[in-house]
């Protein structure tokens, strides 16, 4: 994690997470008090990891806090009243908020930002192994598309279509997605 937003209204707690945040090597840092300022701000950017100290002035802070985490890529930490722990983690684990409760513990706030780190990088792998899956299909399907092409307007088997944009790439030293692609240009214009 490179980045971070703290969403929190005193000026202490602010303090005590960017200097945690400092200290757990992440050095970029962006500060607001309200939730409609993160969720501005949120817009613009997107963060590695946001902590929002609950309760806020314009909101609660929860529904901010669970939006983010279902939304996007970031890993959220809710501070929340003790009083308010049980019911409101109830609620935000299922959408992946790790909650902690007031006054936060260093050790157990430490820990939390190693939890959030480490689901971060997990995330980060499973995010891009998917994107490859989606491009292989996506080439499959492109390819798929290119051999109907052939089989209809060259009169050429399955095979012997597959077997034509295999050769295609391999002398022109291109994938065989650029050779279905040129395929599809010359054939459905």
């Amino acid at each position: 994690m490179e980045n971070a937003l703290i969403v929190s209204h005193t000026k202490s707690s602010v303090d005590y997470f960017t200097e945690t945040l400092h200290a757990a090597n992440i050095s970029q840092i962006v500060t607001l008090t309200t939730c409609g300022e993160a969720r501005r701000k949120m817009l613009e950017r997107s963060f590695d990891l946001v902590i929002v100290n609950a309760p806020l002035r314009d909101e609660t802070g929860e529904n901010f806090a669970r939006d983010v985490s279902v939304k996007g890529a970031a890993q959220v930490i809710l501070v929340v009243t003790s009083e308010h722990y049980d019911a409101v983690s109830a609620v935000c684990e299922n959408d992946g908020v790790l909650t902690i409760s007031k006054p936060v513990n260093n050790a157990v706030f430490w820990a939390t930002i190693k939890l959030a780190r480490a689901s971060f990088n997990k995330y980060r792998q499973m995010y891009a192994e998917n994107n490859k899956l989606k491009q292989k299909i996506d080439d499959i399907r492109i390819i798929d598309r290119a051999k109907c092409i052939l089989i209809s307007y060259m009169i050429m088997s399955e095979k012997d279509a597959h077997r034509y944009i295999e050769k295609q790439a391999m002398d022109m030293r291109v994938s065989k997605r650029a050779i279905a692609e040129e395929i599809l240009k010359t054939y459905e214009n």
